[in-house]
C-alpha cells in the first residue's frame, strides 16, 4: 500500500486540485491543456461498468469531444453555457490504487455544489484518474478520468458545466 504522502502521489493530489481550480473558475481552455491526447473523460450511466466504449455514457470525450466541449461552452454555442452555475468542488478520500514512477492511479470521492437561479444542485461521484508523470511536476498530465455519479442511473438534472 503507498500512502498519499509518497512524493509521486502528492504531484498527483497537485494535479487534480488544479484541475478542480480551473473548472470552478471555468478556465476550460486551460483545463484541456491538463489532459494527454489519448486521455478519455468519461461519465457512464452504470457504475459497475467497465467497457465504456460498448455501454452508455452520459460523457465519452477523446480529445476532439473535448476540444467540441469547450468551444460549446466558451464561445456561447452552448445555453447552459451562457447562464453556467457557480460550481465549488471538493476532492476527498483519495486512494492511490496503483503507483509507479510514470503513473499514479487514483480512485477518489467528488463532491460538487452547482448554483444556478436561486437553486443549489448536489453532484456526487466516486472518479477513478489515471496521472501521467512527466520529468517535471509542470509536464504531468491526466491521462483518463472516469467520473462514476452515485445517481446517475437514475434523473440527473442537467449540468452546463463538467464534472
Amino acid at each position: 500500500m503507498v500512502p498519499t504522502s509518497d512524493p509521486r502521489v502528492v504531484r498527483a493530489l497537485d494535479l487534480i486540485a488544479r484541475e478542480a481550480e480551473l473548472l470552478d473558475l471555468k478556465n476550460y481552455e486551460r483545463w484541456q491543456d491538463l489532459y494527454t491526447q489519448d486521455a478519455m473523460y468519461v461519465i457512464p450511466i452504470d457504475p459497475d461498468t467497465t467497457d465504456f466504449e460498448n455501454s452508455l455514457n452520459m460523457v465519452y470525450d477523446d480529445a476532439r469531444m473535448r476540444q467540441l466541449r469547450v468551444t460549446r461552452m466558451t464561445q456561447g454555442y452552448a445555453i447552459a453555457a451562457v447562464d453556467a452555475a457557480a460550481t465549488s468542488r471538493i476532492i476527498g478520500r483519495v486512494v492511490p490504487a496503483a503507483v509507479s514512477d510514470t503513473r499514479v492511479d487514483l480512485r477518489a470521492a467528488q463532491n460538487l455544489v452547482a448554483y444556478k437561479r436561486g437553486r443549489h444542485d448536489i453532484w456526487a461521484a466516486s472518479v477513478d484518474y489515471t496521472i501521467l508523470l512527466g520529468a517535471e511536476p509542470e509536464a504531468d498530465r491526466i491521462g483518463g478520468k472516469v467520473i462514476r455519479l452515485v445517481d446517475g442511473a437514475d434523473e440527473v438534472p442537467a449540468a452546463g458545466f463538467l464534472l
